[in-house]
C-alpha cells in the first residue's frame, strides 16, 4: 500500500516546528549557568544563595534524624538534623577561619558529644531528650544568628563549615566501641589536663599531653586584676594580705592544685570559677589592696585543645590525627545503626 507524500505546505509547517524546537533548547542551555547562580528570593524577601540553599536540605541527610535543642534566650525548642545541628555547632564554637583539619575535628567532636550525650539521657525521658545552646552543653546558634554575627562572610563560612561536616558525615570518636564524652576548650597552658585533675572522676581517653602549638593562640597569656575585698566576698573568706602570695601547689600539667587563701583551701578549679579566671595556671602577686593574677591558657583543660588542633592541621595533620592524639587511644568510627535511633524522631 502506497503512502501519500506529505504536501509541501506540511513540510513547512514541520521544518518551522523543528526550528522553533532547536531555538527554545539553546536558550535553555545558555540561561542555565545563569539561573543556577542566580539567588532566590523567598516570599518573605530574604535573598539566599546556593550555600544557603544546599544548608536547607540538611547537609544531605533525611528528616527523621534530628536534635532538639533548647533555646536559652526564647524558651523554645529548636529541632534541626543531626549533620545540621554539628555544622552550626562548630560554627559557634571554633573560628571559621581555622585550618579545615582542625575544623573536621571540630565536627566530629560535637558529633561525638550529642550522641553520647543522648545515650546518657535516653533512659530518663526518651521522649524528651533536650541538648542546651550553652557551654553546659555545646554552644548552638541558627542560621539566622549566624548571619547576623558573620554579615556578608556568611555565605564564604558556611560553605567551608559544610565542607568540614561533610567530610566526617557519621563519624564518631570511640573508645573501646563506645562514643567518647569528647571533653574540648579554647587554648592549654602548653600541656592538656588528666580529667581527674579537674573533674575528679579519671577517663582513660582524657590524659594530659604535650600541647606546644597553643603558644601561639592570642589567648595564651591574660592578666585579672581583683579588689581584695572582692575577692573576699567571692570566696566567702577573709584574706590577710601580709600572708600572701601563698604557696601554690602545681599538678604535673603545671596548672594550681591546691592554694591557701585565708586560712582556706582551695583548689585550683575553685579559684578560677569563683573568680573567673580563664585558667587554673595562674600565679598570684600583691599591689596595693588588688591580687594579681597571671594565667596561662584559656578554659579547663581537658581534652582538645582548639588551637591546638589548629596549629597541628598547620603543620599538615589530618583530622584523625588530631583527634587521636588529645583523646588518648580512641578510634574514629561510623554512627551505628542504633546509635541513629537515639536522635531520630
Amino acid at each position: 500500500m502506497l503512502k501519500k507524500k506529505p504536501s509541501t505546505k506540511r513540510r513547512l509547517k514541520s521544518q518551522v516546528v523543528i526550528s522553533m524546537l532547536i531555538v527554545c533548547l539553546f536558550a535553555v542551555i545558555v540561561a542555565l549557568p545563569t539561573l543556577i547562580v542566580v539567588p532566590f528570593i523567598d516570599p518573605g524577601g530574604t535573598e539566599r544563595t546556593a550555600t544557603a540553599m544546599k544548608q536547607e536540605k540538611e547537609v544531605k541527610e533525611t528528616a527523621s534524624v534530628a536534635v532538639e535543642v533548647s533555646r536559652t534566650a526564647s524558651n523554645t525548642i529548636e529541632t534541626v538534623p543531626l549533620e545540621t545541628y554539628v555544622t552550626r555547632v562548630v560554627a559557634s564554637e571554633m573560628p571559621a577561619e581555622f585550618e579545615l583539619e582542625a575544623l573536621k575535628a571540630q565536627a566530629v567532636a560535637a558529633r561525638t558529644y550529642v550522641v553520647r550525650y543522648m545515650e546518657d539521657h535516653q533512659a530518663e525521658n526518651p521522649e524528651a531528650i533536650e541538648v542546651s545552646d550553652t557551654t553546659s552543653d555545646q554552644v548552638y546558634k541558627n542560621e539566622d544568628e549566624l548571619r547576623q554575627a558573620w554579615g556578608k562572610d556568611y555565605e564564604e563560612k558556611m560553605s567551608k563549615l559544610m565542607e568540614a561536616v561533610e567530610g566526617t558525615s557519621g563519624e564518631i570518636i570511640t573508645y573501646d566501641g563506645e562514643p567518647i564524652t569528647p571533653s574540648f576548650f579554647s587554648t592549654s597552658n602548653g600541656y592538656t589536663e588528666n580529667a581527674e585533675d579537674y573533674w575528679e572522676n579519671p577517663l582513660p581517653y582524657l590524659k594530659s599531653v604535650e600541647s606546644p602549638w597553643d603558644k601561639q593562640s592570642p589567648k595564651f597569656a591574660d592578666q585579672k586584676v581583683i579588689e581584695i575585698a572582692e575577692a573576699e566576698k567571692l570566696l566567702g573568706v577573709k584574706i590577710d594580705p601580709n600572708k600572701l602570695p601563698g604557696e601554690l601547689k602545681r599538678n604535673d600539667s603545671q596548672r594550681v592544685a591546691e592554694v591557701e587563701l585565708g586560712g582556706q583551701q582551695f583548689t585550683g578549679r575553685e579559684i578560677r570559677e569563683k573568680l573567673g579566671l580563664k585558667s587554673t595556671d595562674f600565679t598570684l602577686s600583691l599591689k596595693d589592696d588588688h591580687l594579681i593574677f597571671e594565667t596561662k591558657g584559656y578554659g579547663h583543660g581537658v581534652g582538645m585543645s582548639q588551637y591546638g588542633a589548629n596549629g597541628m592541621a598547620g603543620e599538615g595533620k589530618s583530622y584523625k590525627d588530631i583527634l587521636t592524639y588529645y583523646y588518648t587511644d580512641t578510634e574514629i568510627d561510623k554512627l551505628p545503626a542504633e546509635g541513629a535511633k537515639l536522635v531520630s524522631k
